[in-house]
């Protein structure tokens, strides 16, 4: 696509690995259990937006290099210049994340906390191992919410169950993770690789253009009212109906055979 953005270079942070239609963006930062340094913060920003850009990539996961998902911001170093502009940056980030019109999945081992935990959040589907472990440790550290917590939490779990996970900042093990809605599904770490890639393929097999509609709407659903949402609904069936794909996936039912879609 003209004026697309090019895949951006692995750096010492942050590595892009495709595999067919599914491009994982790997947090690495191992030694530090993949806390996120000032340059990762543009890097996983970059990373994002080629990701939304790209037509051949069907699914982006988030993982993490080594035992761990994300132990947030590194904040052994302060930013040189003033605070606000530091977390207008980090913001870029979770703006380009939640852009990508693709199906995303979180692929959790290990820790998740701070904005590691809201990087989960930001996307679509969470799969956990069950030794993961997850907090919104900001008030233990003399802060607030950030990475969109205040957002996604509220969302994730309610409003007074948010407030709870957030004020007191516990650390939550996989289990109550998944029971209160943090984590979609949990499995042992030897099966983290063939969950996500069994969700990453059956994404990758969808029909792009009707699951991106679909993310959307849901992601409006919080601030749409009922009319609002079946007109939005109108129009993306409208969409489909004009696609191959739609007609792909009819002649398929006909035929009593698997569709194929190819986006378009």
């Amino acid at each position: 696509m003209s004026g697309a953005p090019a895949r951006p270079a692995d750096t010492d942070g942050v590595r892009i690995v495709v595999d067919g239609p599914v491009a994982t963006v790997v947090l690495a930062n191992p030694a530090r259990k993949n806390a996120i340094t000032l340059a990762m913060w543009g890097e996983l920003a970059a990373a994002f937006r080629w990701v939304a850009a790209d037509a051949s990539v069907r699914v982006l996961v988030v993982s993490g290099a080594g035992d761990d998902f994300c132990a947030g911001a590194d904040l052994g170093r302060g930013p040189e210049g003033h605070w606000l502009a530091y977390m207008r940056y980090v913001n870029t980030a979770c703006l380009a994340l939640d852009a990508v019109p693709q199906p995303t999945i979180a692929r959790v081992d290990g820790v998740a906390v701070g904005a590691g935990l809201n990087l989960a959040l930001g996307c679509d589907l969470v799969v956990a191992t069950d030794r993961a472990r997850f907090s919104e440790i900001f008030a233990k550290r003399g802060l607030s919410l950030d990475f969109g917590g205040s957002w996604f939490l509220p969302r994730r779990v309610g409003l007074h169950k948010a407030k709870e996970l957030a004020l007191l900042a516990p650390i939550v093990d996989a289990h109550e993770a998944e029971r209160i809605g943090l984590v979609n599904r949990v499995v042992t770490v030897d099966e983290l690789d063939a969950a996500v890639g069994e969700w990453a393929a059956a994404l990758a097999a969808g029909p792009p253009i009707a699951l991106a509609q679909t993310k959307a709407m849901l992601n409006r659903s919080s601030t749409s009212t009922l009319a609002e949402s079946l007109e939005a609904e109108a129009a993306a069936q409208t969409v489909n109906f004009g696609t191959a794909d739609t007609a792909e996936a009819i002649a398929a039912f006909l035929a009593k055979r698997s569709p194929r879609f190819e986006g378009r």
